[in-house]
């Protein structure tokens, strides 16, 4: 340790005195100088403006920054390191990153291409995408979004195409992924003139080619990107569209915004922009329930009518949605018991998510709208009992219809479908999943030809892809003139399916042992002169050809659903059957109701639809006639009817009647209000059930209730006979079919009745409707033993309508064995009375009216056709979604010779059983026996 002298201390405090004297003198002398005043006071000033703005010296910061990396880009090119330096700083995603951003964003397009030189040179081994962007950037070259390989998708239904967010799955950051986008956005020249958004003028033409049918103002929209302005984009594109995620997704892009886009050899990719904002709002953003925090509902405040909203596809939705926001009370009544409309049976979730649905859905919602379930306009209520329920204006937004097929030879077999009914059983009954009841054709290893050439056909084929099949598209014209967007095309052949074509069926061979279908003969076509499309026509060349098949999906199209049009007499239809609307306009012949998407235009797309939705709000936002007293009045009024539409459908009672028979009543006041004899509601047990038609035996409008026989048989009916008093099924809707056709006859004829087994409770509101009216009615029920009687005592329906009619009514019983009233079947004495001169005690026969097994009805039918007697058949055929959309509900009609298709639930359900071609329909309830097997063994109830 080193030992200090004190004198030393003290002889160097003195030193160091002197000195702190002399630098004191020396700093007071500088102090009075002018330039140290001067620095004084910019330093006092510089602490004033920190203490209040603390952020300004940062700035200064970076604004020498800028300046730097401005002097870097004069010249000839940009480093390695800088590049690096300046992506890092970009990826920051703090002021500085966004000072840069812009400063990019608004450079001459020279330095843009030297940035995109940079980044392609320097920074392409961590970002391949960025690999030789720069060749012919910014006309030519783009950064895609992420595509699943073909290899990957092929056996799921996860999204193929996951947009710039996808990304994030081979680990890039969101942040990166903003990049990306942002690098997209680079590309845009923001032209004074907007084709994307307003198209281009063609003369001659009355709407241009291109642009936005929702009018998203794009350029706007592109420019808020480049400055980094994400969620002010999104906010800007819901204020015209809330469904981005959904247009963004399967709007044909390359016919609209970017069809017409100036950077003609590889356009901006804006649909890919519009769906990546509200996913990534998701990401970083409020969640709706946030966003829309505060939102008072236009119920509660009731300052605005009411209006109703028909369907909840694409134009129901913008259509709800943008009339929600503006402070009306919106209602929209759907048929099916999830909402979506197509969007949810039509499109597969490779393509469109169901959650993308849901977030609109959930929107609607937050800003006030009510959806009501299970509600067919048209059946359930017509226009007129919403406007009497206190909605001031209506829009119907209904979809397209029903499916079309060829009508050639053998397309009766089983095994050829809808594309709208296998898209459905997957897409909405979720058949795909082994939870869910709802049935599948086999595909595995089967060879699946789909005929069409369309988005429909593309969507199909790639889902029977995905469920193990063989698939070939057989297509009459050549893969150029196919109408499916280039983009699923592509993505169809990659996942290994085939094309056949210049082909078109002409007939269809089936097995007869099991009457499904076994080949197709098909004709071979040449292309001849263009057709009014403007494609060239296909011209039969006179060769077949005769192919193996297994299973035919029918995706040519659909014409219009006629139960709108036969419900309202003075809704305005075109010969093609859709609602006709004003030029310019959204509006029907019909007084304050609306009309837009496939129902007005037929088959269209979803940005079409989308858009009428959106012109129909604009119409309908305008000057209210009513006073404030008048409005509150509604809005209570059409409150409680949708509330009415809400109530859960209940089991009331339940009575086990015979034999595996059991009657449940169930409150279901929109179905008792609208119920007629003959009609049928369809029923979903469960939310992972199927869909089954059920005929309706009662009801009551006063208490509001419906009652069905529910003989178990397949999984579904054997499970709904196991719920108890108090369970609530998932959805019942109806009333559905056509109501029975009722004449009055004179006191000398009789209408007969024969009802086997579960047909006697169909028959008995029919039975009842002609004995109201005057008719003398004959029933004839047959069951197979006593054991399996009901509603014969005195005190029960049959019994009662004896009692009250007296001799209007005769009733004869049969059973098999014979253990009660006559044996045999109930053609034993239908037969005898046809034999004495077609009459019953005296009485001629008016008609017979035949309901049951559907052996019994055709052997009726039969026995009927030599003597002449008008006979009808109540067909509860095999059906989906039972309002005529899926096609499966077929009945072969021979009119002339010819087979004409019908379809139980719109046609039907009663028809006449003599044009009834019974050696083709009965098959067809042998559908999925094989399938229904495999779910009852399933279940433990084989």
């Amino acid at each position: 340790m080193t030992t200090v002298n004190p004198q030393e201390q003290l002889q160097r405090y003195a030193q160091t005195s002197r000195t702190l004297e002399q630098t004191r003198s020396q700093l007071e002398e500088l102090e009075q100088s002018e330039a140290v005043e001067l620095f004084q006071k910019q330093l006092d000033l510089l602490k004033r403006r920190l203490l209040g703005d603390p952020k300004s010296l940062r700035s200064m910061f970076v604004a020498d920054g800028v300046q730097a990396i401005a002097w870097e880009f004069q010249q000839e090119e940009l480093g390695a390191a800088f590049t690096r330096t300046l992506w890092g700083l970009l990826l920051r995603d703090d002021e500085m990153s966004t000072v840069l951003l812009r400063f990019i964003w608004a450079m001459p397009l020279r330095f843009k291409r030297k940035f995109i030189k940079a980044i392609d040179d320097h920074l392409s081994d961590k970002y391949p995408m960025f690999k030789g962007l720069s060749d012919g950037w910014p006309a030519e070259v783009f950064i895609p979004p992420y595509i699943r390989p073909p290899e990957e998708r092929t056996h799921d239904f996860e999204l193929v195409n996951t947009g710039y967010l996808g990304y994030m799955a081979l680990g890039y950051t969101q942040r990166e992924v903003e990049m990306f986008v942002w690098l997209e956005v680079l590309r845009d020249k923001q032209c004074q003139d907007k084709p994307c958004e307003l198209g281009v003028l063609i003369h001659g033409k009355k709407e241009p080619k291109g642009g936005c049918p929702v009018k998203i103002h794009i350029p706007e929209m592109l420019d808020l990107l480049g400055h980094g302005k994400f969620r002010q984009a999104l906010e800007l594109i819901e204020s015209c569209n809330p469904l981005p995620n959904v247009t963004g997704r399967v709007c044909p892009q390359e016919l609209q915004c970017q069809g017409v886009c100036t950077h003609t050899r590889r356009p901006i990719e804006i649909g890919q922009l519009e769906w990546y904002l509200p996913e990534r709002e998701k990401l970083v953003g409020l969640k709706p329930a946030e966003r829309f925090a505060g939102v008072v509902s236009p119920w509660a405040r009731a300052e605005k009518p009411p209006i109703a909203v028909v369907g909840s596809g694409p134009s129901g939705l913008i259509n709800a949605y943008l009339l929600a926001a503006e402070g009306f009370p919106v209602t929209v009544f759907e048929a099916f018991h999830d909402l979506g409309g197509v969007l949810r049976y039509g499109i597969p979730e490779f393509r469109l998510p169901n959650t993308l649905i849901d977030d609109v859905v959930e929107k609607i919602t937050l800003l006030g709208g009510r959806f009501v379930r299970n509600f067919v306009v048209g059946k359930t209520a017509t226009l007129e009992d919403l406007k009497a329920n206190g909605f001031w204006k209506i829009f119907v937004g209904t979809g397209a219809g029903l499916p079309t097929f060829m009508n050639v030879p053998g397309e009766h077999f089983l095994g050829v479908m809808s594309a709208n009914e296998f898209l459905t059983r997957v897409n909405l009954m979720r058949a795909l999943d082994d939870k869910y009841e709802t049935p599948l054709p086999e595909t595995k290893g089967k060879e699946v030809f789909v005929i069409g050439g369309g988005n429909t056909a593309m969507d199909a084929a790639r889902t029977a892809r995905r469920l193990g099949a063989n698939v070939t598209i057989v297509y009459r014209r050549t893969k150029s003139e196919m109408p499916a967007r280039v983009e699923e095309l592509h993505h169809a052949l990659e996942e290994g399916i085939n094309l056949k074509v210049l082909r078109a069926p002409i007939e269809f061979i089936g097995d007869e042992k099991t009457h499904f279908v076994s080949h197709a003969v098909l004709a071979v076509n040449a292309l001849g002169p263009p057709d009014k499309s403007g494609r060239r026509a296909p011209v039969p060349t006179g060769e077949t050809e005769r192919v193996p098949v297994d299973l035919v999906i029918m995706a040519l199209g659909n014409t219009a659903n006629p139960i709108m049009k036969e419900a309202e007499p003075g809704l305005k239809t075109s010969k093609w059957g859709t609602i006709e609307v004003g030029d310019g306009s959204q509006k029907t012949s019909i007084a304050d109701v609306y009309s837009g998407g496939d129902a007005a235009r037929g088959g269209s797309t979803a940005i079409r639809a989308a858009g009428d939705g959106q012109a129909a709000a604009r119409e309908i936002v305008g000057d209210i006639p009513f006073t404030a007293e008048e409005i509150k009045e509604r809005v209570a009024k059409a409150a409680r009817y949708t509330e009415l539409g809400q109530v859960a459908q209940t089991i009331v009672e339940k009575i086990p009647l015979a034999g595996g028979i059991v009657e449940f009543k169930v409150r279901a006041p929109m179905v008792a209000r609208s119920a007629k004899a003959g009609q049928f509601v369809r029923v979903l047990g469960w939310d992972d059930g199927e869909l089954i038609p059920l005929t309706l035996a009662d009801w009551d409008a006063e208490e509001g209730t419906i009652d069905l026989v529910i003989q178990g048989m397949g999984t579904s009916t054997l499970l709904m006979n196991r719920m108890a008093i108090g369970d609530a099924f998932a959805g019942i809707a109806g009333p559905l079919g056509r109501a029975s056709e009722l004449h009055h006859y004179g006191p000398d004829q009789t209408v007969v009745f024969t009802a086997g087994g579960v047909g006697l409770p169909p028959v008995y509101p029919i039975a009842r409707a002609h004995l109201e009216m005057g008719n003398h009615v004959t029933l004839i029920a047959g069951f197979r033993s006593k054991e399996f009687l009901f509603w014969t005592g005195e005190d029960e329906r049959v019994g009662k309508l004896q009692a009250k009619y007296g001799d209007q009514l005769d009733v004869i019983y049969a059973t098999n064995d014979g253990t009660f009233g006559i044996k045999g079947f109930v053609t034993t004495p239908l037969e005898e009375m046809l034999k004495n001169d077609k009459t019953s005690k005296g009485r001629k026969i008016a008609e017979v009216i035949t309901i049951g097994p559907p052996i019994m009805m055709r052997v009726v039918s039969d026995l009927t056709k030599p003597y002449g007697v008008k006979t009808v058949a109540s067909l509860n055929s095999i059906m989906v979604d039972a309002t005529g959309m899926c096609g499966a509900c077929m009945v072969p009609i021979t009119v002339d010779g010819k087979m004409v298709r019908k379809h139980a639930c719109i046609d039907g359900p009663e028809l006449d059983a003599h044009l009834i071609d019974w050696d083709k329909f009965l098959p067809r309830f042998n559908t999925f026996k094989a399938q229904e097997q495999r779910s009852k063994a399933a279940h433990g109830l084989a």
